[in-house]
């Protein structure tokens, strides 16, 4: 299972053992296993059969939310999830999602390995990556009570779309759907203002995960390690707006308990928004700080 805090989510290959051996230095709120773009087509079998020393070696490094990127088409697709959950998997992330129908297919193959296990439920990370995808978002985000995260895949959706390469600018309207369908099902929206890819430039990069959290994404994956801290802070609320939304809360419940009908702060009115707001960011802020 996984929580609310996705700060950050780290490639790694399954077969990477340095990689996997020095997980918890990174500083990743989870790791995803990747069974797909790091693994060559002759060695997804290995990679398969390797998922349950890789899960096993992260929870010894008290790593607790791991997920196994699987692969499409189908025929690779439906003994990626077997073995991700009989590894014992939290997620499984979803690639190149066109339709709901998919998420319903993987549904009944996950109800049926699971039938008889004692294993947690598992969550879905969705990656929208093609023109249907983005086409069918809206339905896509809301297909299964296991969707816990949503995202777009900036450089295969570009690709996809015909386009010279991933800009922000390009791809902003794009984005945009993402994040509203992802809003409207209540599942968490995972992106940022610039390309995954770009892990030369640490600068530039935090600052495209600080534009995507301005704009409502609760998070983002990275394949560096040096990636990392970049989302880590991006997607850390302030402490200082966490100290004035706290303060903000103090003084509207203190004036809901003498009965007053309006509530002031700082000169200004506080209503429902205002006051909704702010719970969300001390919430979000002490869930954090349990990682």
């Amino acid at each position: 299972m996984l929580t609310d805090a996705l700060r950050s989510l780290l490639y790694i290959p399954v077969l990477g053992e340095k990689f996997i051996a020095r997980a918890s230095e990174r500083g990743a709120d989870g790791i995803i296993l990747d069974l797909e773009d790091a693994i060559a087509p002759h060695m997804k079998e290995e990679a398969r059969e390797a998922l349950p020393q890789a899960i096993q070696a992260l929870r010894q490094q008290n790593i607790q939310q791991i997920l196994v990127r699987i692969n499409r088409p189908l025929g690779l697709a439906i003994p990626d999830i077997k073995a991700a959950i009989d590894a014992g998997a939290d997620a499984l992330c979803l690639p190149k999602i066109d339709h709901p129908e998919q998420i319903h297919l993987i549904d009944e193959y996950v109800d049926e390995c699971q039938q008889g296990s004692d294993h947690q439920d598992v969550h879905y990370l969705v990656l929208i990556e093609t023109a249907r995808g983005i086409q069918n978002v809206a339905d896509i985000a809301q297909a299964s009570p296991r969707i816990k995260a949503i995202t777009m895949g900036n450089e295969d959706l570009a690709a996809d779309l015909g386009l010279p390469d991933s800009d922000p600018e390009l791809m902003a309207s794009y984005d945009a759907l993402v994040r509203l369908a992802a809003r409207a099902a209540g599942v968490i929206s995972m992106g940022y203002n610039c390309s995954i890819a770009e892990f030369t430039d640490l600068d530039k990069f935090e600052k495209g995960a600080r534009e995507g959290a301005r704009m409502g994404h609760l998070g983002g994956m990275c394949i560096h390690p040096k990636q990392v801290p970049c989302l880590n802070r991006a997607f850390q609320p302030d402490p200082e707006d966490v100290v004035e939304a706290e303060a903000l809360l103090d003084a509207f419940n203190t004036a809901l308990a003498q009965g007053l009908g309006a509530v002031a702060y700082k000169g200004k009115m506080i209503d429902k928004p205002i006051v909704e707001r702010a719970e969300r960011l001390v919430a979000r802020a002490k869930l954090i700080g349990t990682l």
